[in-house]
C-alpha cells in the first residue's frame, strides 16, 4: 500500500474543519498511519517549500504556515497520492469542483486548507521530514478486506 503526506493547514485548523476533512479520508477508506498536531517551525517549512523560494509569496507562505498549529498525517492505501490529490482537488480553492476539500471549503490559492503530497518520491521525503519511524503505525486496517478485493491488496 502507498503512503501520502497531508498537511491539514492553519487555515483549516482555525475554521475548525479538522473533523470534517480527516472524516473524508477515513470515509474514502484510507488507513490513518501517523497523526499530529504541530506548529511548524520556518527552518522545517523553508525546506518543504524549497521549491517556492523564489515566488513573491513565499515569505508570507512561512509566516502563514508557521502561526498556529497543523495536523500532519500520514495516509496509507492503495494509489494513496492520486486519491488523496483528486479529493482535495486544485490548489486554487476557486477552482476546485464541488465534492473536494478545496471546492466545499476554499476560495483561495494560499489559504487553501491542505497539502497532500504530489509523488511517491516526495511523499517518502515529505513523511521522512515531519515524522520520526516510530510515529507511523503498521496495522491490520479491518475493513480493507471490504475496500479492496483479494487481487488488489496483493498488487503492491
Amino acid at each position: 500500500m502507498e503512503k501520502s503526506l497531508v498537511i491539514i493547514k492553519p487555515d483549516a485548523v482555525n475554521r475548525d474543519l479538522i473533523g470534517r476533512i480527516l472524516s473524508r479520508f477515513e470515509e474514502k477508506g484510507l488507513k490513518i498511519a501517523a497523526m499530529k498536531m504541530e506548529t511548524l517551525q520556518p527552518y522545517k517549512l523553508k525546506d518543504h517549500y524549497a521549491h517556492l523560494k523564489e515566488k513573491p509569496f513565499y515569505e508570507e507562505l512561512i509566516k502563514y504556515m508557521s502561526s498556529i498549529p497543523s495536523i500532519l498525517i500520514v495516509v496509507e492505501g492503495k494509489q494513496a497520492i492520486e486519491v488523496v490529490r483528486k479529493m482535495i482537488g486544485p490548489t486554487q480553492g476557486r477552482e476546485a469542483g464541488p465534492g473536494t476539500i478545496r471546492g466545499d471549503f476554499s476560495v483561495s490559492n494560499q489559504s487553501n486548507l491542505i497539502h497532500a503530497s504530489d509523488s511517491t518520491e516526495t511523499a517518502q521525503k515529505e513523511i521522512e521530514r515531519f515524522f520520526r519511524p516510530e510515529e507511523i503505525h503498521e496495522y491490520k486496517k479491518m475493513n480493507f478486506d471490504w475496500i479492496y478485493s483479494k487481487g488488489e491488496k496483493e498488487l503492491k
